[in-house]
């Protein structure tokens, strides 16, 4: 890819030099020693074929999550209990000597006995001894199930019974109450069982980023590892990098989401290892970061292993083996090893396409508004509010290229013009979540969306559709040099990343098109009935396309034919207020 479709203008992303505040790190931890890959899908073939992958990619750790153990108790049902301490030995048998678990705790308030439950409003009183060890107790049941796992990967913030918000008058801060579970937990696996702890931080704001950073300054033991993700709230590839990492005195690894949670899951190409070498540039200097892990799926059958999305984790490996290699090089030496020589030209200009054609159609103008990859404008309300990169820019600027080429605001220009009337009150979700946004006046009540951010919108969506179509057609042209199950895999990829682009430039039109129809009727553009009515019928026939490959795609927590539904949805709503 020659240049990235958004600039963001913030001085960090521009540096790739890492300095650790604090404290002077030990001598191990200036070398980048974990690599690591997190199954979260529980299709056992999946997780299988992941580990046996996992060798060609020199991973050395392994996490289990979500879908195969998301908290710790669920190793108490025997199900559970065994399919992991399957994949646990599995993977020790190949070579992969660190697997974790995950975890979060403390768990929803009815899992601690009622006895302990006596602080104001049922809470737990955190200065009852016997509640602390009774915790450690349980956590030394639940170990004994699974005794071959070498530790935990725990998220402690927002969890289900909020550590923070139970009683104590000895501890007077939130930290202090998230580092005692934290403490507790680290007694039995680090002190006792001599195993690993990760600790996963999480938050939505900076606020919240202070309240962890708080708590670590009382964490007990040197031994606490932070994984920290690739971006400071969620994995959405137009937020910033993660400055918070480099402020950390403990040793970090950076949690990358290459199972693109926002961005297609792999039911799209998501081949850019560009970007994901942009983000791993950013801390591979930092003399605090021990490594990575990455999510390789997104639940079902996902996984982007032994698939050309699988470029991302190979962009990885090679950068830590080498951190200045090229990205050029990167491409060559996976579509080579892949696909073969003679189709290297083709195969690699539709992906070197991927990162534009999905910044341009699962986000708008720079914000995503997809829910978890779903096409969703209307009813997607963190969308324009918690979700938006200019949470973490200041300011809050964007560049968006795709034919738009302007520089916007991403609260007074971008969200102000494209959020539904319903998210933009003093009543709505948007208000509690980016107070400041309102507190500033960034945002106007009431219906923005012209005739000027319709042309944007419009523009962007049929670049996207342009970027697709030549993608798909550079596939295309590799048939007679590719097997027919290579082939048949690229162009399949790459047709429902066309199909993908299709249906939400439709859709756009006609929604976005009929918020300014139903308004106020002198600012209609030029033939907006036409346009409208035209997106509605290219609704039709691109549903119709995508019915046609029912069953040939992977399917976890994004099911793509649902899109399609949706958009009849849309179809079928605009086309009876147009008339009404």
């Amino acid at each position: 890819m020659k240049n990235f479709s958004f600039v963001l203008f913030v001085l960090f992303l521009l540096c790739p030099v890492c300095v650790t505040l604090g404290k002077t790190l030990p001598d191990q931890f200036n070398n980048k020693d974990v690599r690591g890959w997190i199954i979260l899908s529980d299709d056992m073939n999946a997780a299988i074929q992941t580990i046996k992958a996992a060798k060609e990619y020199d991973i050395n750790q392994l996490q289990l999550s979500h879908e195969i153990i998301h908290d710790l108790r669920e190793i108490k049902t025997e199900k559970v209990c065994a399919q992991v301490n399957e994949l646990v030995n599995l993977a020790h048998s190949e070579e992969i000597n660190e697997v974790l678990l995950w975890d979060h705790s403390l768990y929803d308030i009815d899992y601690y006995p009622e006895r302990f439950r006596t602080g104001p409003g049922g809470t737990i009183d955190l200065d009852n001894t016997e509640f602390w060890e009774w915790l450690k107790d349980d956590y030394r049941q639940m170990l004994d199930r699974v005794s071959e796992a070498d530790g935990l990967v725990l998220t402690f913030i927002e969890t289900g019974a909020y550590a923070e918000r139970q009683f104590s008058k000895k501890m007077k801060s939130s930290e202090e109450k998230l580092a005692a579970v934290v403490n507790a937990i680290s007694d039995v696996l680090i002190g006792e069982r001599k195993k690993k702890l990760y600790i996963r931080t999480f938050a939505y704001s900076e606020e919240e980023y202070k309240g962890t950073t708080g708590c670590i300054e009382y964490l007990k033991y040197d031994e606490v590892i932070l994984m920290m993700k690739e971006t400071p709230h969620d994995f959405f590839l137009t937020h910033p990098d993660n400055y918070y990492i480099q402020k950390m005195d403990r040793p970090v690894i950076v949690e990358f989401d290459l199972g693109n949670e926002y961005s297609g899951q792999g039911v799209v190409a998501n081949t850019w290892p560009e970007h994901v070498m942009k983000r791993w540039n950013s801390y591979i200097h930092c003399p605090n970061v021990t490594g990575y892990v990455a999510r390789t799926d997104r639940y079902g059958n996902t996984s982007i292993v032994n698939t050309a999305n699988a470029i991302q984790l190979y962009a990885l490996k090679r950068m830590t083996e080498d951190p200045k290699i090229s990205v050029d090089r990167v491409y060559n030496e996976f579509i080579e090893s892949e696909y073969g020589n003679t189709a290297l030209l083709p195969i690699k200009k539709a992906f070197q396409k991927a990162f534009d054609i999905v910044t341009s159609v699962f986000y708008t103008l720079g914000t995503n508004l997809t829910d978890h990859s779903s096409l969703n404008y209307e009813n997607n309300k963190w969308g324009y509010s918690r979700h938006v990169s200019g949470r973490w820019i200041d300011p809050p600027v964007v560049r968006v290229e795709h034919d738009v080429n302007r520089t916007f605001h991403y609260w007074k220009d971008i969200v102000n013009h494209i959020a539904p009337v319903q998210f933009k009150s003093w009543f709505s979700p948007s208000f509690v979540e980016v107070k400041e946004v309102f507190d500033r006046r960034w945002m106007d009540v009431g219906e923005k969306m012209d005739s000027l951010y319709y042309r944007y919108i419009v523009t962007e969506k049929r670049y996207g559709v342009r970027l697709a179509a030549e993608a798909l057609s550079e596939i295309e042209k590799t048939k007679p040099v590719l097997d027919s199950v290579a082939y048949n895999e690229l162009q399949q990829l790459f047709y429902r990343t066309y199909l993908t682009a299709s249906l939400h430039e439709a859709v756009c039109t006609a929604y976005y098109g009929i918020r300014i129809y139903t308004g106020d009727k002198k600012s209609y553009p030029k033939m907006l009935k036409e346009d409208i009515l035209s997106a509605l019928e290219r609704i039709t026939l691109t549903v119709n396309e995508m019915e046609q490959m029912r069953g040939s795609y992977p399917i976890g927590q994004y099911n793509w034919l649902n899109d399609a539904r949706t958009a009849l949805w849309y179809r079928d709503k605009i086309k009876r207020m147009l008339y009404e």
